[in-house]
């Protein structure tokens, strides 16, 4: 199915692009979501009248997620969990306690925009943690996973 870009989205596309994705993709989330639209004749006639005001809020979100990025950049974030004596946790942290952690500091991070490539954190350490604030701001921030012996 072709659609119009109606946000960037990593991996797809800018703002505008016409491109092809499968039909599942396209109806059960970029649709849904309201970053595509079906790329028909009328639509694209509509998507140009748009096009300036959806590129002045794409502008307004990609400010203020920089500027949040530059208040978020090289923080560090101390988390307690329960441990055993050899440093391993008996649960992990999750992307929802990086975001609990970020939320106490004031800083509102949905829990998917906290990226864990290598899985919940399972050690006693530091952590260089990925969080994606807009598809062009990601900042790294430094988790400390602390034991709390039991």
């Amino acid at each position: 199915m072709q659609v119009i870009l109606l946000d960037k989205i990593s991996n797809l596309g800018q703002l505008g692009d016409v491109v092809r994705v499968k039909d599942g993709y396209a109806r059960n989330f970029l649709i849904p979501k309201g970053k595509a639209r079906r790329a028909t004749q009328v639509a694209l006639q509509e998507f140009e009248v748009k096009r300036a005001e959806l590129e002045r809020v794409h502008g307004e979100r990609l400010k203020a997620a920089q500027e949040a990025g530059e208040r978020l950049q090289g923080i560090t974030l101390q988390i307690t969990a329960k441990a055993g004596v050899d440093g391993r946790l008996f649960g992990s942290v999750t992307n929802f306690d990086i975001a609990e952690a970020l939320g106490k500091q004031g800083f509102e991070v949905p829990k998917a925009h906290v990226r864990l490539p290598q899985g919940p954190l399972k050690a006693i350490g530091d952590y260089k943690v990925a969080v994606a604030l807009h598809t062009d701001v990601v900042v790294e921030i430094t988790v400390s996973v602390l034991g709390e012996h039991v």
